[in-house]
């Protein structure tokens, strides 16, 4: 689990360190979920450390199996990079499909940060280097979730269809939000 990607640093946005996540997360993963919208779109919620702890350990065992790859994002504050602000990751599917997703802590949100981050995995899982050998992106979003369909949007990600709600895990409807590794720049 030693992948680590940078997005430098512009003339207005700090720079982003993404890594994978580790038990010094666990504050940071906390704080993000007590925020209600974040709640509002995830299918898992962590409340307590014992959850923190146990959803970064999946992580590990996600990373190690090969079937997902997790990162945290961490922001340049100044004094280098200190707490997670968010978190991306892609899940392996079939046919050399995989799904991406995303969410940004609140206090971070609207500054770009969320597109960022996944424009560098994006570019992370159709490299020759990675172990994600996907030749198509998924991305899936509740249809209310307009922040998500923008960031899908600004990375290349074309809307494909407007999916069903499957409760519970997915309780309203969906869009599909799909790139393709052969229209990466």
């Amino acid at each position: 689990m030693s992948v680590q990607l940078s997005v430098g640093a512009t003339a207005s946005l700090p720079a982003l360190r993404l890594r994978p996540w580790q038990v010094d997360d666990v504050d940071s993963l906390m704080s993000a979920h007590r925020d209600p919208d974040l709640r509002r779109w995830l299918t898992s919620v962590i409340s307590s450390e014992v959850d923190a702890r146990r959803w970064i350990d999946s992580q590990h065992q996600d990373w190690a199996a090969g079937t997902r790859f997790s990162f945290a994002v961490l922001e340049d504050g100044g004094q280098g990079f200190a707490a997670a602000v968010g978190h991306v990751t892609v899940k392996i599917g079939n046919d050399g499909s995989a799904e991406v997703g995303y969410w940004t802590a609140v206090d971070v949100r609207g500054r770009g940060l969320a597109s960022r981050a996944l424009e560098a995995v994006v570019g992370w899982a159709f490299s020759e280097e990675s172990p994600v050998a996907a030749v198509r992106l998924d991305l899936l979003h509740a249809v209310g979730n307009r922040a998500s369909c923008r960031v899908a949007g600004r990375c290349g990600f074309e809307l494909e269809a407007v999916l069903p709600a499957q409760p519970p895990a997915f309780p309203t409807e969906g869009h599909l939000h799909v790139r393709h590794k052969s229209a990466q720049s």
